[in-house]
This record gives structure tokens, C-alpha cells and sequence, in this order.
């Protein structure tokens, strides 16, 4: 799993969105739980932020150097899918 989250050089701060109680955001959360220590472990110095609000939309966020940005949405997404968007964007620049 580390590979897939060696982050590219140009990343400069990943926020995730979701809500904390809801069903749409389980499975963000369930990859949050397993995957953001070992996220961590491999980028120390690159923001990783977890925003939780109620009836929320789980959606991740990636932004760049330059101010550039993308998003995606997490909804309806299987943990397995998550990851696979997850690793696309922190691995992609812009």
C-alpha cells in the first residue's frame, strides 16, 4: 500500500470531506481509518486534513503548487474505489 501513496512532489495538501455519522460517507471513513497512518508515515510533511460536517458529501480534495486544485467526489464509492482516486490524485500533478 505505500507505494501507492508516495506522494508527488508538486502536492502540497490533501483535505477530505465527509460526514461523521452518516452511511454516504462510510466508506470514506472506513479508508480513512485504515489508510491515512500509512499515508502519513510516507508524506510527514505534507497536510493530510480531515474536515467532518454533518451531511456532508465525502469529496477529496488535492491541491498543487501554484494554487492549482482538483477534486472528486467519494459518494457511493466502495473503499477499494476510494483508494484507487486517492492514489490518482496524490500521485498525478497538475
Amino acid at each position: 500500500m505505500s507505494g501507492k501513496y508516495a506522494f508527488t512532489k508538486s502536492l502540497r495538501e490533501v483535505r477530505f470531506l465527509f460526514c461523521q455519522s452518516s452511511e454516504h460517507s462510510a466508506a470514506t471513513r472506513s479508508f480513512l481509518t485504515r489508510a491515512y497512518p500509512t499515508m502519513k508515515k510516507n508524506n510527514p510533511h505534507t497536510p493530510i486534513m480531515l474536515r467532518e460536517a454533518l451531511d456532508t458529501q465525502p469529496r477529496i480534495f488535492a491541491r498543487y503548487e501554484l494554487g492549482k486544485e482538483k477534486q472528486e467526489s467519494l459518494n457511493g464509492l466502495t473503499d477499494k474505489q476510494i483508494e484507487e482516486k486517492v492514489a490518482g490524485l496524490v500521485q498525478s500533478g497538475i
